[in-house]
């Protein structure tokens, strides 16, 4: 989670993570529905109005890091060194994602969002809004030789490495054997736009070695 660096902004980060923590608590103690907002404004002792200050909407309170993971994916575009070919970023800040969301004590979690269609159905909209959000960030890099399209797809293959990543049995392992399935797709689309076969090496980074060991 990003550290707020201001009084101000601290405060209301502490804020923001008691009624996270309260609305997590009192979801698995009773379960998703049987809980409402005023129930864990009540539990986090502050009123309602503040509860949708910091969250939208019930389903927000379970995906209190949204915005972070947000951030944390499109940083590994913006944010990697001048040489930093990009697919290695990437997979290492997917499988940095996974491994959070994969922790002791993620299981139940993943439990109540697969038996609730609300939390299903906004987590889907979540990846869609990072997918978005990503493709973006890819697309303003001037050193990748990408159309629109071609980010768009990108920033899929890498949303859904997460998603795939996170719900198999090796969690590591699955990110290591999806990433060199994109890159592979990368290398299909720069033949398919008659460019040299080294461009996506240069910019994207097809190294077999960097791919499946960190």
């Amino acid at each position: 989670m990003t550290v707020p660096t201001g009084r101000r902004e601290r405060k209301k980060a502490a804020t923001r993570q008691k009624i996270a923590d309260a609305a997590m608590r009192l979801f698995l103690e009773r379960g998703y529905d049987a809980v409402g907002i005023r129930d864990v404004a009540a539990e986090a002792d502050v009123a309602v109005t503040t509860l949708f200050s910091h969250f939208a909407a019930k389903e927000a309170l379970v995906f209190e890091q949204d915005q972070d993971f947000e951030r944390r994916l499109t940083g590994a575009v913006t944010g990697r060194a001048p040489d930093e070919p990009l697919l290695p970023a990437l997979r290492r800040e997917i499988r940095a994602l996974v491994r959070h969301c994969t922790a002791e004590g993620a299981a139940p979690v993943w439990r109540m969002i697969a038996g609730s269609p609300a939390l299903r159905e906004y987590e889907e909209s979540m990846r869609l809004r990072h997918a978005d959000s990503l493709a973006a960030a890819v697309a303003a890099d001037p050193g990748l030789p990408l159309t629109p399209t071609a980010c768009r797809t990108l920033a899929r293959f890498v949303v859904d490495a997460y998603s795939l990543a996170r719900e198999a049995a090796d969690p590591d392992a699955a990110v290591d054997e999806i990433f060199p399935m994109i890159e592979a797709a990368w290398e299909v689309a720069v033949r398919e736009r008659g460019e040299p076969s080294g461009a996506g090496a240069r910019t994207l980074g097809r190294s077999t070695t960097a791919l499946t060991k960190d």
